[in-house]
């Protein structure tokens, strides 16, 4: 089954803007993101089963996004 445009991964770059290159880390990038994905449809679908608003939902997932901390900013 073919991925969406929302499904499929992204190219990854460095912060100079260079494609990443090493296999193991784009599989670990992926995976992650798939997980992510995954994590983020159930808690949307769970939160409208509920009764909850979909704008709502996407607008606190789209938030928890927002605040992640990047540890290793130099």
């Amino acid at each position: 089954m073919a991925k969406t445009a929302t499904e499929a991964f992204p190219v990854w770059h460095t912060p100079e803007g260079e494609p990443v290159s090493c296999v193991e880390k784009i599989k670990v990038l992926n995976e992650n993101l798939s997980e992510l994905r995954g994590l983020a449809q159930d808690a949307l679908e769970d939160g409208v089963l509920m009764g909850c608003d979909e704008a709502q939902l996407r607008e606190v997932l789209a938030g928890i996004v927002a605040g992640l901390v990047n540890p290793y900013r130099k």
